[in-house]
This record gives C-alpha cells, sequence and structure tokens, in this order.
C-alpha cells in the first residue's frame, strides 16, 4: 500500500511536469493558436476513443449529460484557444503565471456550483491575488493582451474543472474526455467552416490550414497523445491514491516545472523583469495557501 502510495505520488509528478510542457510545445508549433487547438483535440479524441475500444467503456448517455458535456466541450476548447493565444501574443511565463489564478477564481465559483457559504479567508487571498495581478500588469505592460488572454483561460479553466467534477462522480473519466474533445472539434469546425465562406476561402479551411511541416506534426502527436489523452486517464488513476492535499499542492508545480522549461528552452526570450517574479510568487503562494486550508477544513469536517 505504501509502495503503491509513493509510484502513485511519482507518477503524478511526472504527469504535472507533462503538463508544465504543454505550454512549451505551445510556443514551440508554429501554428496559430485556432488550428493548433483543432488538430490537438482531433487527434487527442482519437487516441481517447481508441484506449475506450480498448478497455470496451459504453459510450452510451443520457440526452441531458450529453448535453452537459457539449457545454463542456465548448469551455475547453475555448479555455485551449485563449491559453494558447496568450503563449502566441505574450510568452510562456506570462500564461502560466496567469494560469495559475484558476484555483482563485474556481474558489469564488465554487459556492455558486456546490451551494455552499463564502469562507472568509477567501476573499482575503482573493485580493492578495489581485494584487499580484496588478504587480505583473504594472512591470509587463507589453504583454497586455496575452495577460487578459491568460486569465479568461484560467477562468474558464475553474468553469469546465468544477462542471467534471459533477461529472466524474457517475461517468468515466475517458467517456468524459471523449465527448468533450469531440466536441471541441465539432465547434471549431463550424467556426473555421463559416469562416471559409465568409472570406472565400482565405480564412478558416484552406490549403494553408492543412499544410504541416513534419516538425509541427511531431510537436501535434506529442501534445494530443502524451501532453494531453495519456496524461488525462494517468492522473485519474494516480490519483486515488493520493490525498486531496497532495494532488494540490503537486498540481500547483504546474506553473513552476513550466517556466523553468520555458527558460531552458528559450532562455532570454522567458527572462522577465524581477517584479514578475514577485507578483507570480505572491499568486502561487496565495493558491498553495487556499488549497492547505480548504483541505484541512475538509479533515476537520470528516473527523
Amino acid at each position: 500500500m505504501q509502495n503503491d502510495k509513493l509510484r502513485s505520488y511519482l507518477h503524478f509528478h511526472v504527469i504535472v511536469f507533462i503538463w508544465g510542457f504543454t505550454a512549451v510545445l505551445g510556443a514551440l508549433i508554429s501554428l496559430d493558436a485556432v488550428p493548433l487547438v483543432w488538430y490537438r483535440m482531433l487527434l487527442a479524441s482519437g487516441f481517447v476513443f481508441l484506449y475506450i475500444k480498448l478497455r470496451k467503456r459504453n459510450l452510451k448517455l443520457t440526452k441531458r449529460k450529453l448535453g452537459v458535456l457539449i457545454i463542456a466541450g465548448i469551455v475547453i476548447a475555448l479555455h485551449w484557444l485563449t491559453f494558447f493565444g496568450a503563449i502566441k501574443v505574450s510568452n510562456v511565463s506570462i500564461t502560466l503565471a496567469l494560469l495559475s489564478t484558476a484555483a482563485f477564481f474556481t474558489s469564488i465559483l465554487e459556492p455558486i456550483f456546490y451551494k455552499r457559504k463564502f469562507v472568509g479567508y477567501e476573499i482575503l487571498f482573493g485580493l492578495l491575488v489581485i494584487v499580484g495581478l496588478y504587480i505583473i500588469f504594472q512591470v509587463e505592460t507589453k504583454y497586455t493582451l496575452g495577460i487578459i488572454l491568460g486569465l479568461i483561460s484560467a477562468f474558464l479553466s475553474a468553469i469546465f474543472t468544477l462542471m467534471n467534477g459533477k461529472l466524474i462522480k457517475d461517468t468515466a473519466p475517458s467517456v468524459i474526455s471523449f465527448y468533450e474533445l469531440l466536441t471541441g472539434v465539432v465547434a471549431i469546425s463550424i467556426y473555421l467552416a463559416i469562416m471559409s465562406f465568409i472570406s472565400g476561402g482565405d480564412k478558416g479551411f484552406n490549403l494553408a490550414f492543412f499544410t504541416i511541416s513534419s516538425e509541427d506534426w511531431g510537436y501535434l502527436l506529442i501534445l494530443a497523445s502524451i501532453c494531453t489523452a495519456y496524461a488525462f486517464i494517468a492522473a485519474v488513476a494516480v490519483m486515488k491514491h493520493l490525498s486531496p492535499y497532495t494532488i494540490m499542492l503537486t498540481i500547483n508545480l504546474e506553473p513552476i516545472y513550466g517556466i523553468f522549461l520555458a527558460f531552458l528552452i528559450f532562455g532570454s526570450k522567458e527572462q522577465m523583469n524581477p517584479q514578475f517574479y514577485y507578483g507570480a510568487l505572491l499568486i502561487l503562494s496565495t493558491v498553495i495557501l487556499n488549497g492547505f486550508l480548504k483541505t484541512k477544513r475538509k479533515i476537520n469536517k470528516i473527523s
């Protein structure tokens, strides 16, 4: 049992490291955000479908649940579009620092989703996160659009996390993932088809959209298979052996891993003003402390 926990803990660190590498891949892939997300969701849905068939999962769902999954899929697609959009107009460090505010948005939205009262310290932590964001905005004005897109991405991440929190109770994670990914592909395809029609083929689905370098194909396959399909399914499996606090603390290492990898790969392009790191550290510390207090509160309730 102890060995299972240790293996799961080490495995989960690898998964979070992979998640951190996702942002780096987004910067390495030369495609714009829309085709990048379309290919990612298309390929990943294919990989997850193969997994479902191998495990002989039932894909049948009620109309109501399918409707919720369609909404969640659109939210996830918008999350990834803004996430990779932020990387394209700023850099990996900015995007990941802002993505860590997803935990703050979750703490604000959770009482609404699960109909509970707000906790006093959550308001205080919210103010601290705002201070951290203010510091980043003050020193990185040239990345204003990237910061805004990063915040929108974090907000959308909080929404689909809360939606999946309800869905996961009675639906297999792989089935949820398949329908959400497939919905994203369909939604973006409709948008691209409309853009192609309006522009007469200059935008949307055209020859340029399907012209991809071998290097980008390699990165896309890694992004869709390892960073999406594998990481999602493996994360659900190892979480069964870990405490909520361990999960929360480890996930919050994602921006640290990602920023470190980006600095190693891109060098000076990722070097920011020292005050940026003060703001990012304030946000991350607040998120970790919030997670610690929430986990402790839940444990006290159980005991």
